[in-house]
């Protein structure tokens, strides 16, 4: 999948901006080779909007090799590996040294759909941030990666009508659970939840 790479400069913003900015670009990933090229274009993410964030890695400014990337350079990959089992992929977001970051949460497939299904198993393909790294092939291996080159990319799509776009809150977290900071195209059939 061709296309212009989302720049760095869009990330280094306030988090809940690039979070309603994400959806409608494209996630491309390239793990496993060119012919094994997996995509799809982004229909729900979260905001992890800080230090101030109780649900939030970097909460109080906590610092661990785990959250390391979070204070890296905005457009980063953020990897991070949950119950044991799955990997989340985020994208930082602000200021180099301000730990934020988006949470990726659902893709609507568009291309390398032998792959996702090879990898995956079983449907639904790309409906829940483990389901589509699993589909994608992201494990804690792409952890600090630049989102505009390399492997895995987040390349330029379709602006949503700001009337298309869903706010709500986020999903699978104990604190913080009513800050409306979880966002979704309304009607798409590849959201992992809708409440």
């Amino acid at each position: 999948m061709q296309g212009s790479a989302v720049q760095a400069k869009f990330y280094a913003r306030p988090t809940e901006s690039v979070a309603r900015g994400l959806l409608g670009h494209i996630l491309v990933s390239d793990v496993g080779g060119r012919r094994h090229q997996t995509a799809g274009r982004i229909v729900e993410v979260e905001a992890y909007v800080g230090p101030h964030d109780p649900a939030c890695h970097a909460y109080g400014h906590r610092r661990t090799p785990r959250t390391e990337p979070l204070y890296g350079p905005p457009g980063t990959a953020y990897v991070y590996f949950t119950y044991g089992m799955h990997w989340c992929l985020n994208a930082v977001t602000e200021p180099q040294e301000f730990p934020a970051a988006v949470l990726i949460r659902a893709l609507e497939p568009l291309a390398g759909f032998a792959t996702m299904r090879k990898r995956r198993g079983k449907e639904p393909l790309c409906s829940g941030p483990a389901r589509l790294c699993e589909a994608l092939g992201v494990t804690g291996a792409l952890n600090g990666v630049s989102l505009q080159r390399g492997v895995l990319r987040i390349l330029e799509g379709t602006r949503p009508r700001k009337r298309d776009i869903v706010a709500g809150p986020r999903i699978g977290i104990t604190q913080a659970t009513n800050w409306p900071l979880r966002y979704y195209l309304k009607g798409s059939p590849w959201v992992s939840a809708v409440r």
